[in-house]
């Protein structure tokens, strides 16, 4: 019917478009009587498939229109969504509660990130273990069902409060890094910034939905809805996920065969490699290279900034403004609406930018990661000195806008530098960060405390967001000096093998030749010395003066001894004496000759 084969189109088109047209696959139209590619989608051999489980048997786990990898993609951002929208609901609440005293809400404001730090390195070493998709979605499970247990213990018992938000944050702490450890199986190359930032947009969507839906909850039902909401929110999305998200592609039932093919073939497959361990993580090459360094500053600088708007955005806008909490709630929204924008917008854009070659890697990491601090700081400069509120939200909705193309620089640039280690890295750059929201809210409340005078309110929130710009300021130049884009030597695990010690490397010396093969292999010439396949004149004079015999003839010149060809895949391998010069020709005149020739 002509309405079906209509509707049949739309979709296909749809699906094209969502899994990247498959360009990888270099299919081009062809014609009837040209024969088939092997690369081609139709030419991929059948996989083994995994078996089904119960409840695939009815409903399958994709979801319509859209390629496995962007659904993990979509399912991570709403984790995220829940987790940041959690986070807000005690920013609002603490508006209502005027009589808790100032110490014990810089506490609470201050006790998840101790927990989230703690838990940063081992589940980032965890996410190479185990399932990283397991560790994400039981993360923020498990916070969601700590969140039922906040309200009844804020006012009655806020030293168990502290012990619940710790525990929060312990669980948390392992998202980040499994969520490099999931991209580590299913991103290929040229999407890893659109797929990542297409997950961690949802840390600044969560904020956007959270402050506006909070807002509106705490007005109509009370302070404590937003967490049970949250808490009951967070438990239907780790049912989907646990239903739709797989360890790797291989594991998947339902995954097409051409989007296996290319994931795996993009990735390709180190069967040798050996399993992660403690023992063999390269912990010092970590610290002392400045790239890493370079991505730790930069989240650092980013924490700071981003928990300084989650945590006290509403307070500022409150204190110096005197705006009423819903309207306080829409307006915190605006900059992460924004956010929620640009961050993905800038992952497709920077893939777009490496893809074509227009910049390099490193060029489009330090591009993305310094433009976008630059411009926050600066705007947040506009925002310590605005005179009214409607300067100082557009300033900061501008500047946390631009924010967002910083992500397609710092926290993707993990899987660039190390993506055997990426989550490990992401692990210890975000317990970095982490620091930044410890310190944060110690600072704030230092700085705003205690102060009644409304143009003394002002002054001190001024120095806040001078504060903030110059942190920003600071990464902006660190970033740009010191990071890069290119796999480092201790990451590449081909390179590690090629340099391991081999015992003929000590016997026979090889040396490279200034000119390079075109089949890839590596020519090799004698070294000047050789040691083995020559004849050489004895060192040693005799002790007795030969007997005198007639002058043997000249031979005639000899050519130069001849040089296997490096460049024969035959002849050559692993054995390192066909590089040797072939033995020369005898020139003694006692045993070979003619027996004209011999002299006796």
């Amino acid at each position: 019917m002509p309405g079906f084969s209509s509707f049949n189109a739309i979709k296909s088109n749809a699906y094209s478009w969502t899994t990247g047209r498959y360009e990888e696959f270099d299919v081009k139209s062809k014609d009837a009587n040209e024969p088939a590619d092997d690369r081609s989608p139709s030419s991929i051999s059948e996989v083994e498939r995994p078996p089904l489980r119960h409840i695939d048997k009815y409903i399958a786990p994709e979801c319509p229109c859209l390629s496995k990898r962007f659904t993990v993609a979509l399912l991570a951002c709403m984790g995220f969504i829940v987790m940041f929208g959690m986070r807000c609901n005690m920013g609002l609440a603490k508006l209502e509660l005027k009589k808790i005293e100032n110490t014990t809400l810089s506490s609470v404001d201050s006790s998840i990130f101790w927990g989230y730090l703690v838990t940063q390195v081992p589940g980032g070493f965890l996410a190479t273990k185990y399932p990283a998709n397991r560790l994400f979605g039981g993360a923020i499970g498990i916070s969601c069902l700590l969140n039922f247990f906040v309200p009844p213990t804020l006012i009655e018992a806020p030293h168990l409060l502290m012990c619940i938000r710790v525990l929060q944050g312990l669980v948390e702490g392992v998202t980040y890094p499994s969520c490099h450890g999931i991209w580590r199986y299913w991103a290929p190359p040229l999407e890893r910034s659109k797929l990542a930032t297409l997950a961690f947009c949802g840390c600044y969507a969560g904020v956007m939905f959270g402050l506006p839906i909070g807002g509106i909850l705490v007005r109509h039902s009370g302070w404590k809805s937003p967490f049970y909401f949250y808490g009951f929110l967070g438990i239907t999305w780790y049912l989907f996920w646990i239903w739709l998200v797989f360890e790797k592609p291989s594991k998947h039932p339902t995954i097409e065969n051409r989007e296996l093919h290319y994931i795996q073939s993009s990735l390709g497959e180190n069967t040798s490699a050996p399993p992660t361990t403690f023992a063999n993580i390269p912990w010092k090459c970590f610290f002392t290279s400045l790239p890493v360094w370079a991505i730790f500053v930069a989240n650092f600088c980013r924490s700071w900034n981003f928990y300084l708007l989650v945590l006290f955005q509403a307070s500022f806008v409150s204190d110096v403004y005197s705006i009423e909490i819903e309207e306080n709630a829409l307006l915190g929204a605006l900059p992460h609406l924004l956010m929620t924008i640009i961050v993905p917008a800038g992952g497709v854009l920077a893939d777009h930018l490496r893809k074509k070659g227009t910049l390099t890697t490193t060029q489009v990491r330090k591009l993305f990661n310094c433009g976008g601090f630059g411009m926050e700081a600066t705007f947040f400069l506009v925002v310590a000195f605005s005179g009214t509120i409607s300067v100082a939200i557009t300033a900061l909705t501008i500047g946390v806008a631009f924010s967002g193309f910083a992500i397609s620089g710092f926290n993707v640039n993990h899987l660039d530098i190390a993506p055997k280690y990426a989550s490990i890295l992401m692990g210890l750059s975000n317990g970095i960060g982490t620091i930044a929201g410890c310190i944060c809210p110690l600072v704030v409340h230092k700085l705003t405390d205690g102060v009644t005078n409304l143009k003394e309110r002002s002054d001190h929130w001024s120095a806040v967001f001078i504060l903030a710009a110059c942190v920003h300021f600071f990464g902006v130049a660190f970033y740009g000096i010191f990071a890069s884009g290119e796999l480092q030597p201790w990451a590449d695990s081909d390179a590690q093998e090629q340099s391991q010690w081999n015992p003929m490397d000590e016997t026979v010396q090889m040396k490279k030749s200034s000119s390079l093969q075109t089949n890839g292999l590596l020519q090799t010439q004698m070294s000047a010395n050789p040691t083995y396949g020559t004849v050489e004149p004895p060192n040693q004079q005799p002790k007795f003066p030969p007997p005198s015999y007639p002058a043997p003839p000249t031979p005639p010149s000899q050519a130069p001894p001849p040089v296997v060809n490096a460049a024969n895949p035959f002849l050559t391998g692993s054995n390192p004496f066909r590089s040797e010069s072939v033995q020369p020709q005898a020139e003694d005149t006692y045993l070979h000759g003619t027996i004209a020739d011999r002299t006796y």
